[in-house]
């Protein structure tokens, strides 16, 4: 009987190994609580390290040790897959090559409302000569005076933003987006203004050049898979997704998703849509940018720069530097240039 159980256990261990070091497989990703549990896989690395170590160390009970070698085994290979998924994304690069002929930067940061001022942020992006930020969770009062700060350090840029909910007063609501002027005239299309096309619970910016000729442009923003809010994610992940049709579009922001979650999500080899993941081809695809209470190498890669096919990402960071700025995101910048 003892056996049997034993077998059974083994099982249920190895089943539950494989749904959380392939996801995909088992259409899990989007699934709660897989989701929460493979947004941090280095963690579960650790933890399944962990775990292989106790097992060793109960074999030593001879009634238990084949059941504990058993343990063992499935411990350590689900780990060695994970660690390779691991550093296969990358596990850092920290310079940004010089810019070439027709390269822009691209940064994303989750301000975490007036957590973050903007005069910090003013400094990392002419700091990084960024020529795109997209901010969630940062207001247009906030974008404008951002916006002042680097023209006034010799970087100008044009504020545009989308907002629920006017006046209520909650940040994370608005999402502010800062081209720089070198890209050409863009305006916000009014359907992800006004809320009849986006994402659902905190809102994207979709910003289309007005002369035709540049990228279009998302600052994303999607909800929290929080238990509660899991169905409004995967529809915002849907919607993003959706977004890179085209085959110039740059998508920045805050998806609260890591690549994990994305699986089934992309089309012609992309990560979402047509987009790609410029993070994971140069080296950060599993640098936590969030939380910063957490060792970078041990937080979720939940921000993203995603582009399509008239783009090629050539080298990323993910600042460790502004922990104490008073976000819990750290900010991601891209290089990008001009495929071909």
């Amino acid at each position: 009987m003892l056996r049997l159980v034993g077998i059974l256990l083994a099982v249920v261990a190895a089943i539950v190994a494989a749904v959380l070091t392939w996801p995909s497989f088992f259409r899990l990703e989007r699934t709660f609580p897989v989701a929460q549990i493979v947004s941090f896989r280095p963690v579960l690395v650790a933890v399944l390290v962990a775990a292989a170590v106790l097992f060793l160390l109960v074999a030593i009970i001879r009634p238990l040790r084949a059941f504990a070698l058993t343990l063992v085994l499935i411990c350590v290979a689900a780990s060695a897959v994970s660690l390779t998924t691991v550093v296969g994304r990358g596990i850092g690069t920290q310079t940004l090559p010089e810019k070439g002929e027709g390269s822009i930067r691209v940064m994303t940061w989750n301000t975490a409302g007036e957590a973050t001022t903007a005069e910090s942020i003013a400094r990392v992006a002419v700091a990084m000569d960024a020529d795109v930020v997209t901010l969630p969770e940062t207001t247009i009062e906030t974008g404008e005076q951002v916006a002042i700060a680097m023209r006034e350090l010799g970087h100008p840029m044009w504020a545009h933003h989308t907002e629920y909910f006017p006046g209520e007063g909650w940040d994370a609501h608005s999402t502010t987006l800062l081209i720089t002027p070198d890209l050409g005239d863009y305006s916000v299309i009014e359907s992800s203004v006004n809320g009849t096309t986006n994402t659902s619970t905190l809102p994207s910016a979709v910003a289309m050049p007005v002369d035709g000729e540049g990228p279009i442009v998302v600052a994303a923003h999607a909800v929290a898979p929080r238990r509660e809010y899991m169905d409004q994610w995967r529809t915002d992940l849907q919607w993003l997704a959706d977004q890179c049709a085209d085959q110039n579009v740059i998508m920045a922001g805050d998806f609260n998703a890591t690549l994990d979650h994305m699986s089934g999500l992309g089309v012609d080899g992309g990560d979402m849509g047509r987009c790609r993941d410029a993070a994971s081809r140069t080296g950060n695809g599993s640098v936590g940018t969030w939380s910063t209470s957490m060792p970078a190498l041990l937080g979720a890669a939940i921000d993203h720069v995603m582009v399509s096919a008239q783009w090629t990402p050539t080298a990323s960071v993910v600042l460790r530097t502004m922990d104490d700025s008073g976000s819990d995101h750290r900010p991601l910048i891209v290089q990008l240039d001009p495929a071909g």
